[in-house]
């Protein structure tokens, strides 16, 4: 079955927090949305101009988007399994990709086919639109991961890159971990200075402003839920740790 969106298809999307009312603005204008968040009312989720369903009902679209945090993925993907029809497409679009690949492909029928995605940016740095913002697709079961990323790349204007679930924790651990911790780091010895600054300052705190309204579980999946996390921190504080000493020697010579 080709993924495509011509005609419009319908696709079940669980979870409707911040994210998930990304992918809704973005996907509305080529798909039918059928949306299920128990902790969003139907009304909420009407306004918007997708329709409310229930879990059974999403989970029978044709594609099926999980926009629900990490430490949640398996309990949804054991719910959703009964009521999927096969030779449907499951996407995730979380954070970190060996977990949820994992989970996805033990708690999925045989007959799913699963594509683990994580889009590299967030409802801040995608404000002034997708055109030209990066996602990873990573294939776990089945032949239509090409499909998939020439539409976001046709439909979207997003870039796309191919690449395995290992591969891509592997890169995040540093691109996403070191930004979140410096982020909290900074955030933490606020307030800083607003007037007297420069400008490699100023876009350092650019940056914190776009990940620091980030759900705590966002922040919890980068730094917790990928395997290569720790090392990256564990290297950071060592590098920072030796610096300070030889600072604090030279203070003294």
């Amino acid at each position: 079955m080709p993924f495509s969106l011509d005609p419009p298809v319908s696709i079940g999307l669980i979870g409707f927090g911040a994210f998930g009312r990304l992918v809704a603005a973005h996907l509305g204008p080529h798909a039918d949305l059928r949306v299920h968040d128990p902790f969003v009312p139907a009304g909420a989720i009407a306004e918007t101009g997708a329709a409310p369903a229930t879990l059974a009902e999403a989970a029978a679209c044709p594609v099926v988007i999980l926009a629900t945090p990490v430490a949640t993925l398996a309990a949804v993907v054991e719910n959703i399994a009964p009521h999927l029809r096969p030779g449907a497409l499951v996407l995730d679009v979380g954070s970190v990709k060996v977990r949820p690949a994992e989970i996805m492909r033990a708690g999925l029928p045989a007959h799913i086919d699963i594509v683990a995605t994580h889009p590299l940016f967030g409802p801040q740095s995608a404000r002034d639109g997708l055109r030209g913002l990066k996602i990873a697709l990573c294939p776990v079961r089945g032949d239509r991961t090409r499909r998939v990323g020439a539409f976001l790349r046709r439909a979207l204007g997003l870039t796309v890159i191919l690449t395995t679930p290992e591969a891509h924790d592997r890169e995040a651990a540093a691109v996403q971990g070191l930004t979140h911790l410096i982020a909290k780091v900074l955030v933490a010895m606020e307030p800083l200075p607003t007037r007297m600054t420069t400008r490699s300052f100023d876009l350092v705190m650019q940056a914190v402003g776009m990940v620091r309204h980030d759900a705590p579980e966002v922040y919890h999946a980068i730094e917790r839920e990928n395997p290569f996390s720790a090392e990256v921190r564990r290297r950071f504080f060592a590098l920072a740790a030796r610096m300070d000493a030889e600072l604090g020697e030279g203070a003294f010579r």
